[in-house]
Protein backbone atom coordinates (compact mmCIF):
# COMPACT_ATOMS: atom_id res chain seq x y z
CA UNK A 1 0.00 0.00 0.00
CA UNK A 2 1.25 3.12 -1.16
CA UNK A 3 1.81 6.77 1.41
CA UNK A 4 -1.48 8.22 1.46
CA UNK A 5 -0.71 12.09 0.02
CA UNK A 6 -3.92 14.33 0.92
CA UNK A 7 -4.09 18.02 1.20
CA UNK A 8 -6.03 18.87 4.50
CA UNK A 9 -9.08 20.80 4.46
CA UNK A 10 -10.00 23.18 7.49
CA UNK A 11 -12.68 20.53 8.13
CA UNK A 12 -10.28 17.90 8.70
CA UNK A 13 -8.21 19.52 10.28
CA UNK A 14 -10.80 20.64 13.40
CA UNK A 15 -11.81 17.25 13.17
CA UNK A 16 -8.55 15.87 13.94
CA UNK A 17 -7.28 19.08 16.82
CA UNK A 18 -10.59 17.99 19.10
CA UNK A 19 -9.13 14.78 19.79
CA UNK A 20 -6.27 15.74 21.22
CA UNK A 21 -7.82 18.45 23.39
CA UNK A 22 -10.41 16.41 24.38
CA UNK A 23 -7.52 13.63 25.10
CA UNK A 24 -5.31 15.95 26.97
CA UNK A 25 -8.63 16.81 29.12
CA UNK A 26 -8.50 12.89 29.55
CA UNK A 27 -5.61 12.42 31.18
CA UNK A 28 -5.89 15.60 33.58
CA UNK A 29 -9.23 14.01 34.61
CA UNK A 30 -7.78 10.55 35.31
CA UNK A 31 -4.79 11.75 37.58
CA UNK A 32 -7.35 14.02 39.52
CA UNK A 33 -9.42 11.01 40.20
CA UNK A 34 -6.87 8.20 40.38
CA UNK A 35 -7.42 8.26 44.08
CA UNK A 36 -10.95 7.30 43.82
CA UNK A 37 -11.14 4.62 41.54
CA UNK A 38 -8.68 2.02 40.02
CA UNK A 39 -7.77 2.40 36.56
CA UNK A 40 -9.06 -1.07 34.54
CA UNK A 41 -12.65 -0.15 36.92
CA UNK A 42 -12.40 3.65 35.08
CA UNK A 43 -12.10 2.44 32.17
CA UNK A 44 -14.76 0.23 31.96
CA UNK A 45 -17.17 2.70 33.54
CA UNK A 46 -15.82 5.36 30.97
CA UNK A 47 -17.22 2.85 28.54
CA UNK A 48 -20.07 1.44 30.12
CA UNK A 49 -21.55 5.45 29.90
CA UNK A 50 -20.36 6.03 25.91
CA UNK A 51 -21.97 2.72 25.59
CA UNK A 52 -25.55 3.89 27.27
CA UNK A 53 -25.12 6.74 25.17
CA UNK A 54 -24.37 5.37 21.88
CA UNK A 55 -27.22 2.67 22.74
CA UNK A 56 -30.02 5.06 21.26
CA UNK A 57 -28.16 6.18 18.10
CA UNK A 58 -26.64 2.77 16.98
CA UNK A 59 -29.47 0.25 18.29
CA UNK A 60 -29.63 -1.68 14.68
CA UNK A 61 -25.92 -2.41 14.81
CA UNK A 62 -26.68 -5.09 17.89
CA UNK A 63 -29.58 -6.54 15.84
CA UNK A 64 -29.23 -10.23 14.54
CA UNK A 65 -28.81 -9.19 10.98
CA UNK A 66 -26.47 -6.39 11.12
CA UNK A 67 -23.64 -6.45 9.51
CA UNK A 68 -21.21 -6.38 12.07
CA UNK A 69 -21.78 -9.85 12.77
CA UNK A 70 -19.92 -11.19 9.56
CA UNK A 71 -17.10 -8.84 10.16
CA UNK A 72 -16.77 -9.60 13.83
CA UNK A 73 -13.47 -10.75 14.35
CA UNK A 74 -12.30 -7.12 12.73
CA UNK A 75 -14.63 -5.29 15.67
CA UNK A 76 -12.95 -7.69 18.32
CA UNK A 77 -9.23 -6.20 17.07
CA UNK A 78 -10.15 -2.90 16.69
CA UNK A 79 -12.45 -2.92 20.39
CA UNK A 80 -9.34 -4.90 21.74
CA UNK A 81 -7.13 -2.34 20.54
CA UNK A 82 -8.32 1.18 21.10
CA UNK A 83 -10.73 0.59 23.53
CA UNK A 84 -9.41 -2.00 25.86
CA UNK A 85 -5.60 -1.94 25.65
CA UNK A 86 -4.82 1.80 24.65
CA UNK A 87 -6.92 3.26 27.65
CA UNK A 88 -6.44 0.15 30.14
CA UNK A 89 -2.43 1.14 29.76
CA UNK A 90 -2.84 5.23 29.95
CA UNK A 91 -4.89 4.90 33.18
CA UNK A 92 -2.66 3.13 34.65
CA UNK A 93 0.10 5.39 33.49
CA UNK A 94 -1.80 7.85 35.02
CA UNK A 95 -1.39 6.36 38.46
CA UNK A 96 2.81 6.69 38.60
CA UNK A 97 3.29 9.74 36.04
CA UNK A 98 1.82 13.27 35.34
CA UNK A 99 -0.77 14.23 32.38
CA UNK A 100 2.36 16.22 30.35
CA UNK A 101 4.84 13.25 30.82
CA UNK A 102 1.81 10.82 29.94
CA UNK A 103 1.00 12.51 26.92
CA UNK A 104 4.96 13.54 25.68
CA UNK A 105 5.43 9.72 25.63
CA UNK A 106 2.02 8.83 23.54
CA UNK A 107 3.55 11.83 20.95
CA UNK A 108 6.01 9.22 20.01
CA UNK A 109 3.05 7.46 18.06
CA UNK A 110 3.94 9.02 14.70
CA UNK A 111 7.05 7.36 14.84
CA UNK A 112 5.60 3.78 15.61
CA UNK A 113 2.76 4.74 13.01
CA UNK A 114 5.74 4.74 10.42
CA UNK A 115 7.13 1.46 11.78
CA UNK A 116 4.23 -0.22 12.28
CA UNK A 117 3.07 1.08 8.73
CA UNK A 118 6.07 -0.03 7.15
CA UNK A 119 6.73 -3.63 8.93
CA UNK A 120 3.27 -5.00 9.18
CA UNK A 121 1.22 -2.96 6.40
CA UNK A 122 3.41 -2.56 3.76
CA UNK A 123 2.75 1.64 3.88
CA UNK A 124 6.05 3.13 2.01
CA UNK A 125 7.38 5.94 3.79
CA UNK A 126 8.70 9.47 2.28
CA UNK A 127 11.42 11.33 3.29
CA UNK A 128 8.83 14.17 4.16
CA UNK A 129 7.05 12.31 6.59
CA UNK A 130 10.04 11.15 8.20
CA UNK A 131 10.95 14.90 8.43
CA UNK A 132 7.67 16.11 9.78
CA UNK A 133 7.72 13.13 12.08
CA UNK A 134 11.41 13.74 13.46
CA UNK A 135 10.26 17.58 13.52
CA UNK A 136 7.01 17.14 15.55
CA UNK A 137 9.34 14.37 18.09
CA UNK A 138 11.57 17.14 18.85
CA UNK A 139 8.78 19.85 19.93
CA UNK A 140 7.95 16.82 22.47
CA UNK A 141 11.42 16.14 23.53
CA UNK A 142 11.72 19.90 24.08
CA UNK A 143 9.10 19.82 26.58
CA UNK A 144 10.53 16.53 28.30
CA UNK A 145 14.14 18.17 28.84
CA UNK A 146 12.00 21.32 30.08
CA UNK A 147 14.08 24.18 27.40
CA UNK A 148 17.49 21.68 29.01
CA UNK A 149 18.84 19.18 26.21
CA UNK A 150 21.48 17.58 28.42
CA UNK A 151 18.65 16.59 30.99
CA UNK A 152 17.44 14.13 28.20
CA UNK A 153 21.12 11.94 28.85
CA UNK A 154 19.89 11.62 32.61
CA UNK A 155 16.18 10.63 31.57
CA UNK A 156 14.83 7.77 33.27
CA UNK A 157 11.13 6.39 32.62
CA UNK A 158 8.85 5.70 35.22
CA UNK A 159 6.66 2.79 35.36
CA UNK A 160 4.05 4.74 33.90
CA UNK A 161 6.14 5.59 31.05
CA UNK A 162 6.76 2.27 30.20
CA UNK A 163 2.31 1.55 30.23
CA UNK A 164 2.20 4.46 28.07
CA UNK A 165 4.61 2.97 25.33
CA UNK A 166 2.49 -0.43 25.58
CA UNK A 167 -0.52 1.73 24.57
CA UNK A 168 0.89 3.93 22.09
CA UNK A 169 1.99 0.67 20.21
CA UNK A 170 -1.26 -0.59 20.68
CA UNK A 171 -3.00 2.98 19.26
CA UNK A 172 -0.57 2.74 16.13
CA UNK A 173 -1.85 -0.88 15.35
CA UNK A 174 -5.75 0.26 15.72
CA UNK A 175 -5.16 3.47 13.59
CA UNK A 176 -3.83 1.68 10.73
CA UNK A 177 -6.91 -1.27 10.67
CA UNK A 178 -9.06 1.93 11.20
CA UNK A 179 -8.10 2.74 7.89
CA UNK A 180 -8.66 -0.65 6.14
CA UNK A 181 -12.03 -0.56 4.40
CA UNK A 182 -13.23 -3.92 4.14
CA UNK A 183 -16.77 -3.27 5.86
CA UNK A 184 -20.06 -2.20 4.22
CA UNK A 185 -19.97 1.56 2.72
CA UNK A 186 -23.46 2.01 4.96
CA UNK A 187 -22.37 0.84 8.42
CA UNK A 188 -18.88 3.09 8.10
CA UNK A 189 -20.19 6.11 6.88
CA UNK A 190 -22.55 5.93 10.00
CA UNK A 191 -20.19 7.02 12.85
CA UNK A 192 -22.66 6.25 15.62
CA UNK A 193 -22.97 2.60 14.50
CA UNK A 194 -19.48 2.59 13.41
CA UNK A 195 -18.31 3.45 16.59
CA UNK A 196 -20.92 1.24 18.58
CA UNK A 197 -19.40 -1.97 16.13
CA UNK A 198 -16.22 -1.62 18.27
CA UNK A 199 -17.94 -0.44 21.69
CA UNK A 200 -19.67 -3.64 21.79
CA UNK A 201 -16.62 -5.53 21.80
CA UNK A 202 -14.54 -3.39 23.19
CA UNK A 203 -16.86 -3.20 26.58
CA UNK A 204 -16.31 -6.87 26.80
CA UNK A 205 -12.58 -6.51 26.44
CA UNK A 206 -12.16 -4.14 29.05
CA UNK A 207 -14.80 -5.95 31.50
CA UNK A 208 -12.75 -8.88 31.57
CA UNK A 209 -9.79 -6.41 32.23
CA UNK A 210 -12.08 -4.91 35.36
CA UNK A 211 -12.87 -8.04 36.67
CA UNK A 212 -9.31 -9.29 36.66
CA UNK A 213 -8.38 -5.67 38.09
CA UNK A 214 -10.55 -6.65 40.88
CA UNK A 215 -9.62 -10.38 41.54
CA UNK A 216 -6.01 -9.99 41.77
CA UNK A 217 -5.32 -6.33 43.27
CA UNK A 218 -6.43 -4.13 45.63
CA UNK A 219 -9.21 -2.60 43.85
CA UNK A 220 -11.43 0.07 44.47
CA UNK A 221 -14.23 2.86 43.92
CA UNK A 222 -15.13 5.56 45.94
CA UNK A 223 -18.70 6.70 44.26
CA UNK A 224 -19.87 10.17 44.68
CA UNK A 225 -20.69 13.61 43.13
CA UNK A 226 -16.88 14.36 41.99
CA UNK A 227 -16.15 10.69 40.38
CA UNK A 228 -19.74 10.96 38.45
CA UNK A 229 -19.12 13.82 37.13
CA UNK A 230 -15.35 13.11 35.82
CA UNK A 231 -16.74 9.57 34.37
CA UNK A 232 -19.65 11.84 32.59
CA UNK A 233 -16.72 13.93 30.98
CA UNK A 234 -15.09 11.12 29.79
CA UNK A 235 -17.52 9.38 28.78
CA UNK A 236 -18.75 12.40 26.58
CA UNK A 237 -15.86 13.87 25.37
CA UNK A 238 -12.84 12.01 25.00
CA UNK A 239 -15.21 8.60 24.38
CA UNK A 240 -17.89 9.50 22.10
CA UNK A 241 -17.05 12.63 20.69
CA UNK A 242 -13.26 12.27 19.97
CA UNK A 243 -13.35 8.86 18.73
CA UNK A 244 -16.17 10.15 16.65
CA UNK A 245 -13.91 12.96 14.82
CA UNK A 246 -10.91 10.74 15.03
CA UNK A 247 -12.27 8.32 12.81
CA UNK A 248 -13.52 10.98 10.30
CA UNK A 249 -10.15 12.33 10.62
CA UNK A 250 -8.05 9.17 9.65
CA UNK A 251 -10.65 8.01 6.88
CA UNK A 252 -9.92 11.83 5.59
CA UNK A 253 -6.35 12.41 6.08
CA UNK A 254 -4.67 8.80 6.47
CA UNK A 255 -3.34 7.55 8.98
CA UNK A 256 0.00 8.61 9.05
CA UNK A 257 -1.22 12.44 8.36
CA UNK A 258 -3.66 12.33 11.45
CA UNK A 259 -1.29 10.56 13.91
CA UNK A 260 1.00 14.59 13.65
CA UNK A 261 -1.59 15.86 15.23
CA UNK A 262 -2.08 13.87 18.61
CA UNK A 263 1.41 15.60 18.93
CA UNK A 264 -0.84 18.34 19.84
CA UNK A 265 -1.96 16.60 23.30
CA UNK A 266 0.82 17.54 25.53
CA UNK A 267 0.50 20.65 24.54
CA UNK A 268 -2.93 21.03 25.26
CA UNK A 269 -2.35 19.31 28.73
CA UNK A 270 0.17 21.26 29.61
CA UNK A 271 -2.42 24.52 29.64
CA UNK A 272 -5.21 22.07 31.47
CA UNK A 273 -2.38 20.76 34.07
CA UNK A 274 -1.80 24.80 35.00
CA UNK A 275 -5.28 25.31 34.94
CA UNK A 276 -6.05 22.46 37.10
CA UNK A 277 -3.13 20.87 38.33
CA UNK A 278 -1.50 24.05 39.01
CA UNK A 279 1.43 22.87 36.75
CA UNK A 280 2.02 26.49 35.23
CA UNK A 281 3.51 26.13 31.23
CA UNK A 282 6.73 28.13 30.51
CA UNK A 283 8.25 28.90 27.31
CA UNK A 284 9.40 26.07 25.98
CA UNK A 285 5.78 24.86 25.64
CA UNK A 286 5.52 27.90 22.82
CA UNK A 287 8.49 26.47 21.44
CA UNK A 288 7.78 22.60 21.39
CA UNK A 289 3.86 24.12 19.83
CA UNK A 290 5.76 25.51 16.80
CA UNK A 291 8.09 22.76 16.00
CA UNK A 292 4.63 20.60 16.34
CA UNK A 293 2.81 22.77 14.47
CA UNK A 294 5.93 22.51 11.46
CA UNK A 295 6.04 18.88 11.54
CA UNK A 296 2.13 18.30 10.94
CA UNK A 297 2.30 20.79 7.51
CA UNK A 298 5.75 19.37 6.37
CA UNK A 299 3.81 16.01 6.84
CA UNK A 300 0.47 16.75 5.15
CA UNK A 301 1.88 19.06 2.27
CA UNK A 302 1.49 17.43 -1.06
Amino acid sequence: MQTQHRRLAPSTVLLLVVPPLLWAGNAVVGRLVRELVSPLTLNFVRWVVAFALLLPLATPVLRRGSPVWAHWKRYAVLGLLGIGLYNAFQYLALQTSTPINVTLVGSSLPLWMLAVGTLFFGARVSTREIFGALLSMAGVLLVLSRGEWRQLLGLRLVPGDLYMILGTIAWAFYSWLLARTNEPRALRQDWAAFLMAQLVFGLAWSGALAVGEWTMTPAHIDLGWPLAAAMLFIGIGPAVVAYRCWGTGVQRAGPQAASIFLNLTPLFAAVLSAAFLREPPHWYHGAAFLLIVAGIAVSSRR
